[in-house]
């Protein structure tokens, strides 16, 4: 691994991390509501998924994407 000042921090970022667990959860109450058979569950879990997605590129162009203006990086 190497510690190079270019390395983007491969998504670890505010707009990333928000983005995913929206993301997660969308896909925990679709998988259990579809296993339960609710149909409008699962779609309505599919429309969080999307809603996840785009606050993460909104957060991004607000600037807490990575090498956004409003990212700071933490070193490890």
């Amino acid at each position: 691994m190497s510690s190079d000042s270019t390395d983007l921090g491969h998504g670890n970022s505010p707009a990333a991390w928000t983005s995913v667990i929206i993301m997660l959860v969308a896909f925990t109450i679709g998988t259990i509501a579809f296993f339960f058979e609710l149909a409008p569950v699962v779609w309505a879990s599919v429309g969080l998924l999307v809603i996840g997605l785009i606050v993460g590129l909104v957060l991004a162009r607000m600037g807490y994407g990575v090498g956004g203006s409003r990212y700071v990086p933490k070193d490890h």
